[in-house]
């Protein structure tokens, strides 16, 4: 799970205590550095990678909690998820012992209140992991328990290479905290379940089915939480859904595509991986694996209409991830084949990035900022 020796790498001479950090997952067996910590700056966004860790095998996906903790998933065959503090911003340091997922290969990772939820993409299931408190009773949390709950998936669809059984892509709670949303590539479909903040447990509630071999990856909800985005990686597509949180009920809507058009079979095959929106909910990004770009969508004010305005390239190869500031006025995006994370200014009218520059980081996935 966790080597007994920590190859930890120091890099750079150190930040300062204030200003606002990036950290970086990478496939570690693909040579990426685990887990790293950069710096940025502020006037230009610019990323200085200070420190890495490798204590956890292939942490391909991260996620910040509001009470001051990073938590990584160990996308492995038995999965695990670890938590590092964050008390030293520029030097993520393992909370207690990291906790098997009760799946295989977890590829995301989100946070309620008192739990993480996973999602493993090998095993089709998903579970919810309990933070833990400080065992020698100080006010603080310190790393995760073993899960209180595991659903597993059920289904295939039309592509039998990619969709042979469930593959659970993404999982996270809805705005109002009633419901937790599954994406699952293998199923074509979107699982809900009633969520119990107290117990940590899911109990089945809704399938929303989309278009057979879609093969949908991960979603995100517009902020005024009615509207939801659904990127499908198997045919470059985003499906705007209806969310109900009343009912908690995802009904599909209209799909576009996050490739232009063109003549002939001149287009790349492709695999759009993660979406992001813009915090005014007036734009939204996807990263588009193949095509190498970054799609740019328009949202109305409601959120219910997107139109495809225009793609970027990514700045590298192969965009896994990206994430956009809280201004809205910066995105960045992990590269994962060209090794690097790419930083662009963005257009807050016209939600159009322009390539800012870059950092090595080898086999990177993921980047957020805190």
């Amino acid at each position: 799970m966790v080597s007994g020796t920590n190859d930890e790498n120091k890099v750079g001479d150190g930040a300062a205590s204030g200003g606002q950090r990036a950290y970086i997952g990478s496939f570690t067996s693909a040579g990426g550095w685990g887990v790293s910590a950069a710096t940025v700056e502020p006037d230009s966004g610019a990323l200085t990678i200070k420190y890495s860790t490798d204590l956890v095998e292939n942490p391909s996906y991260l996620a910040i909690h509001e009470h001051g903790v990073l938590y990584a998933v160990s996308e492995t065959p038995e999965g695990y998820a670890a938590a590092f503090s964050l008390t030293d911003p520029d030097r993520p340091t393992p909370l207690g012992v990291p906790a098997l997922s009760g799946g295989d290969d977890p590829t995301h990772i989100s946070l309620t209140p008192r739990h993480a939820l996973l999602a493993h993409y090998t095993s089709g299931s998903v579970s919810a992991l309990p933070f833990m408190k400080d065992p020698e009773g100080h006010d603080q949390w310190c790393g995760l328990a073993r899960p209180t709950d595991v659903q597993q998936h059920e289904g295939a669809g039309a592509d039998p290479e990619r969709q042979e059984g469930p593959h659970a892509h993404a999982v996270l709670v809805d705005p109002s905290g009633r419901w937790v949303l599954a994406v699952d590539l293998g199923a074509d479909a979107v699982f809900s379940y009633a969520w119990d903040e107290e117990r940590g447990t899911l109990r089945p509630h809704h399938t929303t089915r989309l278009a057979p071999g879609s093969g949908p990856r991960s979603l995100a909800f517009h902020p005024g939480g009615q509207w939801a985005y659904v990127t499908a990686e198997l045919d470059s597509t985003v499906t705007v859904c209806r969310w109900d949180a009343e009912t908690g009920t995802l009904t599909p809507g209209a799909t576009i595509s996050v490739l232009p058009a063109v003549d002939g079979d001149d287009q790349p095959r492709n695999y759009p991986s993660e979406l992001v929106i813009a915090p005014d909910g007036r734009h939204a990004w996807v990263a588009n694996r193949g095509h190498d770009t970054i799609a740019v969508l328009g949202l109305d004010e409601t959120g219910e209409r997107v139109e495809l305005k225009t793609t970027v390239a990514c700045g590298g190869r192969w965009p896994r991830h990206l994430t956009v500031s809280p201004a809205g006025n910066r995105l960045y995006v992990a590269n994962e084949h060209s090794g690097n994370v790419a930083w662009f200014d963005v257009d807050t009218q016209t939600g159009v990035p322009t390539w800012a520059g870059s950092v090595d980081a080898p086999a990177a996935s993921c980047v957020v900022l805190a």
